[in-house]
């Protein structure tokens, strides 16, 4: 049995497709109100907050797969990280089973270094403490030997379907609504961004392979990383029409950040859109050369095609 613990979200939706397809016909997906995502799914109501709904929703579990998202405030992830990390921990410790993280790189420095799997978790803004605190628990129970697990690390999504991120929210969202879009402070430093099928392909993968365990891996990005003007030159080109685009400057989005709640959770992340971001996933790529990566320009026609913008 394969166990998605938050599988509403679309990375645990893609990675309940994979696994189904590639992998196994045994898969729970647990959550406060999970949906199937293929037909023969064995659905799981639990709050990963309550140890005893995370133990039993791991009995017989093989593999267990984290991919929760939490609300998007400061003060719920600083919360509830570590006690969910606590209760999975112990659940999968419990039941004998692997645990796969999926995680994000909101816990690394925003500088200009290039980010590593070995990149130490430094950020001094609340959500990466936050995720900080979890992945350290996850980390020195990998070291103790107490969980066979892996951490699957990935930077901000684009993709189709029900896919959150900046990029989306303030670009394809917004040309599907048929408003103009918008881009955070520069428009000229490189953007490593994650296309969401290819996260959970890759997680599957990775989970499903055994000398994969008890290491941190980044997760597959185009290596050929565009800036915010490059992006929006190729949407242009793609739907034959010149997109013009606002760039939000920091004044204004400190003032939205009094009336708008997103624009104020995302204050600690700004730094990182004045810097290039190098998100270097090279270590995925040389133990599995023959997983395809998807490109920018692939990676857009498809948002373009599923959000039918014209």
């Amino acid at each position: 049995m394969h166990v998605i613990l938050g599988a509403n979200g679309i990375i645990g939706e893609g990675l309940a497709k994979e696994l189904r397809t590639n992998y196994t016909d045994k898969i729970k997906l647990v959550g406060r109100n999970p949906k199937k995502v293929n037909i023969d799914d064995i659905l799981c109501k639990g709050d990963l907050l309550k140890f005893e709904d995370v133990h039993k929703a791991l009995v017989n579990c093989k593999i267990a797969y984290l991919t929760v998202g939490l609300p998007y405030k400061s003060g719920v992830w600083l919360r509830d990280w570590p006690k969910i990390m606590q209760n999975v921990i112990a659940g999968c410790i419990d039941n004998n089973c692997k645990l796969v993280y999926f995680d994000n790189t909101y816990a690394y420095p925003q500088d200009i270094k290039i980010q590593k799997e070995n990149t130490p978790l430094k950020s001094e803004g609340k959500k990466g403490i936050a995720k900080k605190m979890a992945a350290e628990a996850l980390l020195l129970a990998m070291k103790e030997k107490q969980i066979n697990a892996v951490i699957c690390r990935a930077p901000e999504f684009y993709g189709p379907g029900k896919t959150k991120g900046v990029t989306n929210m303030l670009i394809f969202e917004k040309l599907k609504m048929s408003k103009k879009p918008k881009v955070f402070l520069k428009d000229t430093v490189l953007r490593t961004l994650i296309y969401t099928p290819d996260a959970s392909k890759a997680m599957a993968l990775i989970g499903n392979t055994s000398e994969a365990y008890g290491q941190t891996w980044h997760l597959p990005c185009d290596d050929n990383r565009l800036t915010y003007k490059g992006l929006m030159e190729e949407i242009s080109k793609q739907l034959g029409r010149t997109i013009k685009y606002d760039i939000l400057n920091s004044f204004t989005l400190k003032i939205a950040s009094f009336f708008n709640s997103n624009a104020k959770e995302t204050q600690e992340l700004l730094p990182r859109y004045l810097i290039d971001n190098i998100f270097d996933s090279s270590k995925f790529k040389h133990k599995f050369p023959d997983f395809i990566v998807t490109s920018y320009q692939k990676g857009i026609t498809n948002i373009i095609k599923d959000y039918k913008i014209k």
